[in-house]
């Protein structure tokens, strides 16, 4: 079994102290080290190695998206969860946009956290479903872009490389909803393999790098 290494950043001890104890109760998962703020944060990642790391966004000397930010460039490898209480249009997006492969409320079930470690350390995207919808749904007016309509000639100058197939659109429409890998075979009744293989293609069409960013292009190509 391969075991999951973690860092909680949160400035908070006693919620640290909880999410330690919560996490430890699964097998597969190992907290390596506590940071109060986003500097100690960036020190840690890089003499702890964590696979994952959740992230509160609101901490003294370095905030949470600006410590994601640098993990993004300077640990790649390193999965950014956001676990904060604030889920404010702004928030959101800053933090998605910092480099975070998931964003998830305090108040999520245990379970959803778990689920979320593991699909970040397999490489996968995981937003709470209301977090996606509001991602999506917001993202004309946070980027001050409308949505163009594929008969007008703006559309028809930013074209994909390559269409989407029907198939690719339903996972993708999916993936904008907020369902992971599992969710998303079960739903078209189709194998995880087979999902990987479909998103693999439509983060390569798209010309993104991950799940969150295929959502947000596809909502400014008017695709969703």
């Amino acid at each position: 079994m391969s075991i999951i290494r973690l860092l909680l950043v949160d400035d908070q001890a006693l919620f640290r102290e909880g999410l330690r104890t919560l996490l430890s109760i699964q097998p597969d998962l190992k907290v390596v080290g506590e940071a109060g703020n986003g500097q100690q944060a960036l020190e840690l990642v890089a003499s702890l190695h964590p696979e994952v790391v959740l992230m509160d966004l609101r901490m003294p000397v370095l905030d949470g998206v600006a410590t994601t930010r640098q993990l993004r460039q300077s640990h790649p490898e390193c999965r950014v969860i956001v676990l904060t209480t604030f889920d404010d249009d702004e928030y959101v997006f800053e933090g998605l946009r910092a480099g975070a492969v998931g964003y998830l409320l305090k108040d999520v079930p245990s379970e959803k956290l778990v689920e979320a470690i593991r699909t970040a350390a397999r490489g996968e995207t995981f937003l709470q479903p209301s977090v996606a919808a509001k991602v999506v749904a917001e993202f004309s007016r946070l980027s001050g872009i409308r949505p163009p309509d594929p008969s007008t000639q703006v559309f028809k100058k930013q074209p994909l490389l390559e269409a989407l197939s029907e198939r690719e659109l339903e996972i993708l429409r999916l993936v904008a909803q907020g369902a992971n890998n599992r969710e998303i075979s079960t739903t078209l009744f189709i194998t995880e393999g087979t999902v990987k293989n479909h998103l693999t293609n439509i983060l390569g069409k798209l010309g993104v790098r991950d799940r969150t960013q295929a959502a947000l292009k596809a909502r400014e190509l008017g695709l969703l």
